[in-house]
């Protein structure tokens, strides 16, 4: 590879020097900090996203957003031509070279080409988005600037969510097999099924189910995919719209402020027993919630949800007679009870390291795998197999009839779930469409199994790094000594359970805990963030509740 190629790179606008002398790392959601020092990280990462293009021989993303992080940040995340996340190996490719100064790109540049072997004669096309942040157009135009310093083709869909976008790479390069690839494509999809199974399934009288809900839309670029469904769906699925984008991005609201909060969202009304859902900034987070008569709040998070699903599919595999392999992908973070549940049931349980790449992937081993973190992010993974075998089995006319009822459900939910990643509205249709089915209303949802009370801390540290761990993170390797503290502190507690991870972003270890009694929870979290600052260099004032 000829250095002369990129010579072009370091002659245009944004190659300016980085604003902050930090490093920043291209972790599990992508870049993430204060979005005026990102540009020229952008800029980057357009040059970048043509040279995976070139790489894959496919589209790709880029898609410009800090979740569920407040309005003065941003960040950039790509997406891979399969619509998963960025493969790890270009991870550290990507901190490189976001951190490289103007005077080794070019080097940097040559050597990615010749360790991945790219042919630069390769066509790029790179699709970009954003979520509804201000910066998020100085940002977009930086990565476009990018794109075309490496002579890439690029198509602008301007503000959309995350999960629409990861939709819309899979489609272009599985050209409409996966479906069309449009905004409009992508809406015609989830409504055209949801509707064709709800219309299947009231022939009976519901008792419980209701087709009201409340959504917190947390002020982002979820409203407008909100504002769209409502339409569609209307006469169906009755959605009251709150946090619309009038007031500050995921400020006192939101799937995270709601699900680490453990409160309600400002400016939803407080009626009790009405069902109520919230979104993240960009749409790939949702948990359900509700208040009862005494004004208790109730949250339905990431693992209910999975529960919810992989119970339905399991129903839904016995009575239709196929035998597929079935399992649920879960992080430390899922409550205990959650587990001893799906191990009653005989489901297949994994636990993998926290972040969606790594639930993904374990979950694409299975015919069905389910897979939620406790914040809301997850979907459901079909294996291209189990999607022939459902389908051929719907079609069967021998079928007795309860089989082929389940079947053809099973057949049609596919269409419902965005496979690609998580999508907060296609999660929230299928867990409508389960809980319509089910005849459930969010009393009997939670009557499932009761959460073993939990608690999480953060301990702000000098180095982050010093904590290490595996088992998934459910063990620290250090500090030395570390681990074998919080063994001693988790045995004093009734089914105590207690872990520590350090932020992929911040300098602080996170800490959580969980025990039977709740008396003790706040207790057992606190002991252990004790000796993550004893032990691990807290820096500040010790935690506190």
């Amino acid at each position: 590879m000829e250095s002369n190629y990129f010579k072009n790179v370091v002659n245009v606008e944004y190659k300016r020097s980085r604003r902050c002398t930090e490093r920043i790392e291209y972790g599990t959601a992508g870049f993430r900090t204060e979005s005026f020092v990102l540009e020229h990280v952008l800029y980057r990462m357009g040059i970048l996203a043509v040279l995976r293009s070139k790489a894959k021989r496919a589209t790709v993303g880029l898609m410009i957003t800090a979740s569920h992080n407040l309005e003065p940040d941003n960040g950039v995340k790509l997406v891979d031509p399969s619509g998963e996340m960025l493969e790890a190996s270009w991870e550290i490719i990507a901190t490189e070279l976001a951190n490289a100064e103007d005077s080794e790109l070019i080097s940097i540049l040559t050597d990615i080409c010749t360790k991945e072997n790219i042919d630069m004669s390769v066509p790029a096309n790179v699709i970009i988005g954003r979520d509804t942040r201000k910066s998020g157009f100085t940002l977009s135009y930086a990565a476009i600037a990018g794109v075309e310093a490496l002579h890439g083709n690029f198509i602008n869909l301007e503000i959309v969510t995350t999960p629409q976008l990861h939709y819309i790479v899979v489609c272009t390069n599985t050209k409409g097999a996966y479906g069309k690839p449009t905004l409009e494509g992508y809406y015609s999809k989830l409504v055209t099924v949801f509707k064709s199974i709800r219309k299947h399934n009231t022939k009976r009288i519901s008792k419980n189910y209701k087709s009201i809900l409340y959504l917190d839309a947390a002020n982002g670029v979820g409203a407008i995919a909100a504002r769209e469904f409502q339409r569609q769906l209307e006469g169906i699925l009755d959605i009251k719209l709150f946090n619309d984008g009038s007031e500050g991005l995921n400020h006192m609201c939101g799937a995270d402020y709601v699900k680490v909060q453990q409160k309600s969202p400002v400016n939803m009304p407080s009626e009790p027993h009405v069902k109520c859902v919230s979104i993240d900034g960009d749409a790939d987070r949702v948990v359900y919630f509700y208040t009862d008569e005494d004004n208790k709040f109730h949250l339905l998070d990431g693992d209910r949800i999975a529960t919810l699903v992989i119970v339905y599919f399991q129903n839904l595999l016995i009575r239709s007679g196929l035998s597929l392999q079935l399992g649920v992908v879960q992080t430390a973070y899922a409550n205990g009870c959650s587990t001893m549940l799906m191990r009653h049931l005989r489901i297949q349980v994994a636990c993998v390291p926290t972040g969606v790449k790594h639930l993904h992937k374990k979950a694409q081993e299975f015919d069905i795998g389910v897979y939620f973190e406790a914040n809301g992010h997850g979907t459901v993974i079909f294996k291209e197999d189990a999607k022939e075998i459902i389908r051929n089995h719907a079609k069967d006319e021998t079928l007795p009839e309860a089989q082929k009822i389940a079947s053809t459900k099973l057949r049609d939910i596919i269409d419902l779930i965005n496979e690609t990643v998580g999508d907060a509205l296609s999660d929230m249709l299928l867990v409508e469409t389960i809980l319509h089915d089910r005849d459930y209303d969010l009393i009997k949802w939670e009557k499932m199994y009761e959460d073993f009370p939990n608690k999480q801390l953060k301990v702000r540290v000098k180095d982050k790094n010093v904590i290490t761990t595996t088992n998934a993170e459910r063990c620290c390797l250090t500090p030395i000594g570390l681990q074998r503290k919080i063994d001693d502190i988790v045995l004093k507690y009734l089914g105590g359970r207690a872990f520590v991870r350090p932020s992929g972003t911040e300098n602080i270890v996170r800490v959580y805990a969980e025990c039977v009694n709740s008396s003790d929870i706040d207790k057992l979290a606190m002991e252990v963030a004790s000796a993550v600052y004893k032990l691990a260099g807290g820096v500040g004032p010790e935690p506190s509740l």
